[in-house]
């Protein structure tokens, strides 16, 4: 299944608008061996143009993108961690994703009531960031109150579990979101089926007006960017009605739709890759005949669970994978060829893949 992420925002920002054009934008793609989606989901591919030219050079019968799913969560308002509003089905939708685009309203209108009576970036991010605090504050104060119980009994595991919990909530009670803090392996693990939702990696999708969609300078952006900055994450500015008009076009007025503005890609596909980025996501390839396929694993992944990622036969019976990077492949042309040139190898069960792999994997069940 494609990894997800949840698109967050206050009432009024333009998280509406920016979702219908991904959910649009993913309608058109019909080759994706996924089960029925709930309406509240939408699959788009990850664009991707290594694609294309290895199809150039295999020919095959069909070409399959990775693919990433964007959910729309609903009803966060100020005090959603205490029930306000949607406020339950907020939390349970966004323990499910996988980060966080946060929609941030970094345009002016007077059409368009703020929420907060005044467009205030900055306090928009720390309002949501707040219910995050407060509802992880929740989940691990009932947490930590039965494992004080259990450590009675002087086991180690159970007290590094108490000390690692009492450290978090401490600094969720100064105001800060776990993903702030720099802990340990084992404290990730003690955390793990916590499903913290400040500890979720966050994107800011600074939503602008369209006429500001190409442009670099915006005084309403800077302090998403500075905030960001702090943080070590990414700002993707987009503007939501752009790409609800570009999800309508086909793709040659889209590229003539887009040269117009100024832009040489759309938000969407920005947002995508910085979503990639953020994740710490990697693409290989398998190419031939059949298909001209993209998948995807996190980076310091080794070749048996790469291939796991296709079937768990793969990592299960995993002997080798032969493996081809992506420009040695375009430079020889075919595989034959990169065989013939060395640049082909066998690699075994410690390869790390590398971003943009063209790999075929040996095994036996």
């Amino acid at each position: 299944m494609p990894l997800r992420a949840g698109i967050v925002g206050l009432p009024n920002v333009g998280k509406s608008t920016l979702f219908n054009a991904i959910t649009k934008a993913g309608a058109e793609a019909a080759n994706y061996p996924f089960c029925t989606i709930d309406p509240n989901v939408g699959v788009v591919e990850v664009p991707d143009d290594r694609l294309q030219a290895l199809a150039e050079i295999v020919h095959p019968a069909r070409i399959v993108p990775t693919a990433f799913e964007f959910v729309d969560i609903a009803g966060l308002v100020k005090g959603a961690s205490r029930g306000e509003g949607l406020g339950n089905q907020f939390l349970a939708h966004i323990r499910e994703v996988d980060a966080i685009v946060h929609v941030v309203r970094c345009f002016s209108d007077n059409d368009i009531t703020h929420v907060a009576g005044k467009v205030d970036p900055e306090a928009d991010i720390e309002t949501i960031d707040l219910e995050l605090i407060f509802a992880d504050m929740e989940t691990v104060s009932k947490r930590l109150d039965r494992t004080r119980r259990q450590a009675k009994s002087g086991e180690t595991k159970v007290r590094e579990e108490v000390a690692t919990l009492e450290y978090v909530l401490n600094h969720l009670e100064e105001g800060h979101p776990v993903r702030h803090l720099q802990l340990t392996t084992e404290q990730v693990e003690i955390l793990r089926d916590l499903h913290l939702l400040s500890q979720k990696p966050v994107l800011y999708a600074a939503n602008v007006a369209e006429s500001e969609a190409a442009q670099t300078e915006l005084p309403l952006v800077e302090p998403v960017r500075r905030m960001a900055e702090r943080e070590g994450t990414h700002v993707v500015v987009i503007s939501a009605k752009v790409e609800a008009e570009i999800a309508e076009l086909e793709d040659t007025d889209r590229e003539l739709f887009l040269a117009e503005l100024g832009l040489k890609d759309s938000g969407l596909d920005r947002l995508i890759r910085a979503s990639y980025d953020m994740l710490g996501l990697i693409t290989y390839f398998t190419a031939g005949p059949a298909e001209v396929r993209a998948w995807t694993v996190k980076k310091q992944t080794k070749a048996p669970q790469a291939a796991g990622v296709i079937h768990s036969d793969f990592e299960r019976g995993f002997i080798r994978a032969e493996v081809v990077g992506f420009s040695d492949l375009v430079a020889t042309r075919s595989m034959a060829s990169a065989r013939d040139s060395g640049k082909l190898r066998l690699e075994g069960k410690d390869y790390i893949v590398s971003d943009g792999d063209v790999m075929h994997f040996r095994f036996n069940v």
